[in-house]
């Protein structure tokens, strides 16, 4: 629960309310239990404030939603060039890339899978706007990663290669969320690498 100055305040969030807790708190919960899963008295629980105080900082749950992504994708971004990849092989880079993403979704007892590779894969017809937010953030990933395969590969490979790494990186996420551990996660890493010349 998030600490805070019980002192009145006249109308907005308590004094001592902090956002970028509540945000941490809130996207725990959803990569636990998706939107759908997290309530607005689960949110409340969790973050120690009332309603007044969640709609007022974040304007709705999906709202407070939209930055725990953010967040997320900030703490958890995907690249296969990093600042100092360029002079690696493709292989090389794989292998970070695909560290790098395991060390997220197999993450820390309930919270692992992946809030944008299986986040938002069935909706209730409310949510369909959340939905194609989280679709465009996975095509975002194909594009990026078509981009920087042209380091390596033709550009007319370069999409298909694009596509089966998300792919893979979505099978792992299931996998992880399913309680697969770290040694079968980089097995799989290792397939998909094989894969690929």
């Amino acid at each position: 629960m998030i600490a805070m100055d019980s002192t009145p305040k006249k109308g907005g969030r308590p004094r001592g309310f902090d956002r970028a807790l509540a945000v941490e708190t809130a996207m725990g919960l959803f990569r636990r239990h998706g939107y759908e899963g997290v309530s607005l008295a689960m949110l409340i629980e969790a973050i120690g404030v009332a309603p007044p105080s969640i709609y007022a900082a974040f304007g709705s749950k999906a709202g407070l939603y939209r930055e725990a992504l953010d967040r997320y994708a900030e703490r958890a971004p995907l690249s296969l060039i990093e600042a100092d990849a360029r002079d690696l092989t493709l292989d090389q880079a794989l292998a970070g890339m695909f560290e790098r993403a395991i060390q997220v979704v197999a993450g820390d007892g309930d919270e692992c899978g992946c809030m944008i590779s299986i986040g938002f894969l069935t909706n209730h017809p409310d949510h369909d706007d959340l939905a194609e937010e989280v679709k465009a953030r996975r095509s975002a990933l194909v594009d990026r990663f078509t981009k920087e395969l042209g380091h390596w590969l033709p550009r007319d490979r370069c999409d298909d290669v694009a596509v089966f790494l998300c792919a893979v990186l979505q099978g792992i996420a299931v996998q992880a969320k399913d309680g697969l551990f770290l040694p079968e996660l980089r097995k799989i890493a290792a397939i998909a690498r094989r894969c690929l010349p």
